[in-house]
């Protein structure tokens, strides 16, 4: 059995979760070796960075942790797990031909939301208040909802290389799994119970019946009706 101290057990982003008490790393004697050694050295990064530079990561941070709505501690370190990628060479293994490769596209693209920042509200994008971050990022956003170009590039592509690098290194967390319920890796221990509303003995129950998906779409109204109030002020 993994030893860690008590407060590093059934750890959720920002202690948030559906799954009150449950530690995915409880069943980490059940993985293989090669397995466990893999999502352990989630939990334990170099402190020091590989690929990016100090001034894109002023920029990226922020981003990706309002691209997760990471706002308070713990969070799981998606900045790093991204730039371990990077530093190794480990993309999706294409990229959108009009773009450039992975790696670049990330120093390029925070290079200009970087000076969008500085375009619109004259200070770095690691300077401005959290409420001007959330609109320069949302305006790249709308365009990609629209399909229209940003700095050259289509931003429905930016917007995605963003959000699959973010939500890769997130969901391969231990701690994102915590929030979800996720017990793990299936090899070699397997499954017993498949099926609808059907746990394994490891697993527990949601602790919460409320649907989130009717939330999150309440959200994104909020979201596009504050973007229209903006235009409309800006229009006026």
């Amino acid at each position: 059995m993994l030893f860690r101290p008590t407060h590093y057990r059934a750890v959720t982003p920002q202690n948030r979760g559906r799954f009150d008490g449950f530690d995915v790393l409880a069943q980490v004697d059940k993985w293989d070796t090669v397995t466990a050694g893999v999502v352990l050295a989630r939990l334990a990064l170099p402190s020091m960075l590989a690929f990016f530079t100090v001034d894109e990561v002023a920029v990226a941070t922020p981003m990706l942790d309002l691209l997760l709505a990471q706002d308070a501690d713990p969070k799981i370190p998606v900045l790093e797990l991204i730039d371990a990628r990077l530093a190794a060479g480990e993309t999706d293994g294409w990229h959108y031909d009009d773009m450039p490769e992975d790696g670049q596209a990330w120093r390029e693209s925070l290079a200009a939301l970087d000076g969008d920042a500085h375009n619109r509200c004259g200070a770095g994008y690691a300077d401005l208040a959290g409420e001007d971050q959330a609109r320069v990022l949302q305006n790249i956003q709308d365009l990609s909802d629209s399909g229209d170009d940003w700095h050259g590039w289509p931003a429905g592509h930016v917007w995605s290389l963003w959000t699959r690098y973010a939500c890769t290194a997130f969901y391969s967390h231990p701690w994102a799994w915590n929030e979800m319920g996720f017990p793990g890796p299936a090899y070699p221990r397997g499954y017993l119970n498949p099926g609808v509303n059907a746990r394994e003995s490891f697993e527990i129950a949601d602790q919460h019946s409320a649907d989130p998906v009717p939330f999150a779409a309440r959200v994104e109204r909020a979201r596009r009706a504050d973007a229209a109030l903006v235009e409309g002020a800006t229009d006026g």
